[in-house]
């Protein structure tokens, strides 16, 4: 298991503030699956306009953070360093609990499949140790 702190996910990929969601990322030692991480808090941009006075994680952005993770995982891998995974589409996402402040984001996600450039990743998400989405995303890796 390899574990990607902040930094180290900052060199793996792209995404800056405000749009960098995940805070660590546990690899396994085949580079095909993980564990991401999110510390929740009410200073996240989006929480000022989704929703003032209930300030709920917009599924988009919980959608996003799973594929970032899905991405750490991928880039990890010697054959695609340097590179930058791009979203390609999702599949079958379901929502089951909100992620609010103060909740701590886990996010399991495993590669199912890559042939050349293009890949498939499925993800679950839990918080307050229920499930809070689930589904499928696709993603091309390029330049």
């Amino acid at each position: 298991m390899t574990s990607f702190g902040i930094k180290e996910i900052m060199s793996i990929l792209p995404h800056r503030f405000p749009f960098l969601f995940v805070d660590r990322v546990d690899v396994d030692d085949e580079g095909l699956s993980g564990k991401g991480f999110k510390n929740v808090t009410i200073n996240e941009p989006y929480f000022e306009g989704h929703f003032p006075n209930n300030p709920v994680m917009p599924g988009v952005i919980l959608i996003e953070t799973m594929a970032q993770v899905g991405a750490v995982i991928i880039l990890s891998k010697e054959e695609y360093r340097g590179k930058t995974a791009y979203f390609a589409g999702v599949n079958n996402f379901r929502f089951k609990e909100k992620v609010l402040p103060g909740d701590i984001l886990e996010i399991e996600v495993s590669i199912t499949r890559v042939r050349g450039s293009i890949g498939i990743g499925e993800g679950v998400a839990y918080v307050r140790d229920k499930k809070a989405a689930s589904g499928e995303f696709m993603f091309a890796i390029g330049e």
